[in-house]
């Protein structure tokens, strides 16, 4: 079944507790920018509503005014990349790319920061394991191995820190954006989002197919729904909309145990459909089903693949939740990946596939055979899709990063959601390190090579960072003294202009950000802090890839569905928290008495002990606020809010015209599985 018309009947249709509204209350004007919205959706009196401070009040309660929610420009941050060009014609095209450190004013300067940074950072490392700075402390025989293990923990925790610098001073002297062009017309486009029934509510699955039937495309466009459970209520919102419905519930071939189409999982489901429609048509584009997309979404990404080597498109992922302190947190925590790492990769031709947002070259993913086997299918199938050749050409397959806003997602809500989301990203990243990483040796480019391993090194380096720190801030404190003998205020200086250096190679990248829910020149410090304290659970991940643990697809339960906080879901950092906690307490023995041990004890106490301090806090606070409006339910505070939803849009928005002006600059110079 085709679609006749791109008309679709409207009803009344809301949702619960707050909604991110990411159409505009008017039609856009040419030349004038469109502003788009966030307000607060009321909700049905079928489904309760959420209590929380912003869901619409009961009747005969008395409730505070709800704070007036912030607005966002999605629309200028879903054209970042500058206005839509259109293409030469007296050559073959090829994707043209702006460097931004071309675009910076000073930028000698900058490039010599980029350069200084991680070259004072190998000088600090060298001067700090010079041997005479050690070999004293090794003339005692009965400590000689914790201290020969404690040295070698500094030096590997000392290196693991410049690793990411020097990846982030390399991506920032190569970043680099795509010029956006005007897609061909006529092109065949399907665009798809998934369903697991129970998992994510449908009133998420309403928003996100409302908003789907708005894109604009200048050919022809079919909205699929890829249903994992063949729901009825789920059809009846596709016939609705006009929207097609997919279910490979019942079908032998599409469910098996393992493989191309492993049930009850993601890549099995969008496998499914390539087999049964694939061939239809040119393009395949998808968001997550908690990601909304904007109507531009299409026109800012087809336009890559007038470039027949160009297999895929991805954009950043951005959290729209952020009345959530963990979504916000979660959202930060990404900066450098979607800031840098991703816009490198333009320059080796290979940005990772994320799988919230993207679209596909349909050949392409003929090519070798569908997503990969994965519980992280995006890094699994961009990195063979990187190591295979376009038949048509010769020439390996590339892949495009546009730094534009395209969808607005819901990230994890609680701490439940993100400590979920954090160990399947790490443990799939392990099981690519481990599995395709060795066989990428010999096909990848030196530079793609490269800039994967980088890539791929966060999760292993800060589990690794981890454990080297708590293993040598316990020998420290029982042997009372340290392994490294070193002048104070040598050591000082040293680490003070590199500790400068850092900072500022930091500030000037915050310049790049792309998110729109943080305000420009913020630090990002919630970013960096997260990091921190997921350090424990990519231990965890670490752990279960080397012993080699049978590794499951969880799917994230969305908005209502998701589960709220308990004590226990801490138990991957309440094992560490004890440990420094008795680090800490023996520092202060009499006899054995040791600032120094227990202010780094401190330092990792604090740090494992967070995330438990922060869900108090957060559980106390929200009830508070619930006496305080008068709102007497026993509901969990820690229950998610819900993500975000399209309402009524008064009037159709213009396709977007291809423009020939340079790029305005904008104020700063993975799947239902997950996220």
């Amino acid at each position: 079944m085709r679609l006749q018309g791109r008309e679709s009947v409207r009803t009344d249709t809301t949702t619960t507790g707050l909604a991110k509204v990411l159409v505009p209350e008017t039609a856009e004007r040419p030349g004038e920018p469109l502003e788009l919205q966030i307000k607060t959706a009321e909700p049905t009196q079928d489904v309760p509503p959420r209590r929380t401070l912003r869901s619409s009040p009961r009747p005969q309660r008395v409730r505070k005014a709800a704070k007036a929610l912030p607005r966002y420009d999605y629309e200028h941050y879903s054209r970042l990349a500058g206005p839509l060009t259109q293409p030469s014609t007296d050559r073959p095209y090829r994707v043209r790319y702006r460097s931004l450190l071309a675009m910076e004013p000073h930028r000698i300067r900058v490039a010599l920061l980029l350069v200084a940074a991680p070259l004072l950072g190998f000088t600090v490392l060298a001067w700090l394991l010079q041997p005479e700075h050690w070999w004293p402390a090794l003339q005692d025989e009965a400590s000689r191995p914790l201290r020969i293990t404690m040295i070698v923990a500094i030096g590997l925790i000392e290196f693991i820190r410049l690793v990411p610098l020097c990846a982030g001073s390399l991506s920032a002297l190569v970043a680099r954006d795509p010029v956006p062009v005007v897609p061909e017309s006529g092109t065949t486009v399907a665009f798809l989002t998934t369903f697991v029934p129970g998992k994510e509510p449908l009133d998420m699955l309403s928003a996100t197919l409302e908003a789907a039937v708005r894109l604009r495309h200048r050919g022809v466009l079919h909205i699929w729904l890829l249903d994992e459970g063949d729901d009825p209520e789920a059809q009846l919102i596709c016939q609705r909309l006009g929207v097609h419905h997919f279910s490979r519930k019942g079908v032998a071939k599409w469910n098996v145990t393992k493989g191309t189409h492993r049930a009850k999982t993601k890549h099995g489901n969008y496998n499914a459909w390539l087999d049964a429609h694939g061939d239809d048509y040119d393009f395949v584009a998808s968001v997550d089903t908690d990601h909304i997309p904007l109507p531009n979404f299409l026109e800012r990404m087809l336009g890559y693949f007038r470039d027949p080597d160009v297999a895929f498109v991805v954009s950043p992922q951005v959290y729209g939740n952020d009345d959530s302190a963990v979504a916000r947190a979660a959202e930060s925590q990404q900066f450098l990946f979607h800031a840098l790492t991703q816009r490198a990769g333009n320059w080796f031709g290979a940005p990772m596939l994320v799988g919230t947002n993207n679209a596909f070259r349909v050949s392409t993913l003929r090519t070798i055979g569908g997503l990969r086997d994965s519980i992280t299918e995006d890094l699994a199938t961009g990195l063979d899709i990187h190591r295979t050749r376009n038949p048509a050409t010769g020439r390996r397959w590339r892949s495009v990063y546009t730094p534009d806003i395209l969808a607005v997602g819901e990230g994890p809500s609680n701490w439940t959601d993100y400590i979920t989301q954090q160990l399947r990203w790490s443990r799939g990243t392990y099981e690519t390190i481990f599995k395709q990483m060795p066989r990428a040796l010999f096909s990848l480019s030196p530079g793609r090579l490269l800039h994967y391993t980088l890539t791929v090194s966060y999760y292993p380096l800060t589990a690794m960072n981890w454990v080297l720190g708590a293993l040598s801030c316990s020998i420290f404190v029982l042997l009372g003294t340290g392994s490294v003998g070193i002048d104070t205020s040598v050591w000082l200086t040293l680490y003070g202009n590199a500790f400068a250096l850092q900072c500022g190679f930091y500030i000037w990248n915050r310049r790049h950000n792309v998110s729109p829910h943080e305000p420009e020149g913020s630090s990002g410090l919630s970013g960096m802090l997260m990091s921190a304290l997921a350090a424990p659970v990519y231990v965890r991940g670490l752990l279960d890839a080397v012993l080699r643990r049978h590794s499951k697809f969880v799917v994230t339960p969305k908005g209502d569905a998701s589960s709220p906080d308990r004590l226990w879901t801490f138990s991957l950092h309440l094992p560490w928290t004890l440990l420094y906690l008795v680090l800490v307490v023996y520092a202060f023995f009499p006899g054995r008495i040791n600032p120094v041990g227990a202010f780094w004890s401190g330092i990792g106490l604090v740090l494992s002990a967070m995330p438990v301090v922060w869900w108090l806090a957060e559980r106390r606070r929200r009830t508070v606020v619930r006496r305080a409006s008068g709102h007497g339910s026993r509901t969990s505070p820690d229950d998610p809010k819900d993500g975000p939803v399209i309402p009524e849009q008064p009037s159709p928005v213009p396709m977007e015209d291809a423009q020939s002006v340079p790029p305005t600059q904008h104020g700063r110079s993975k799947d239902p599985f997950d996220s």
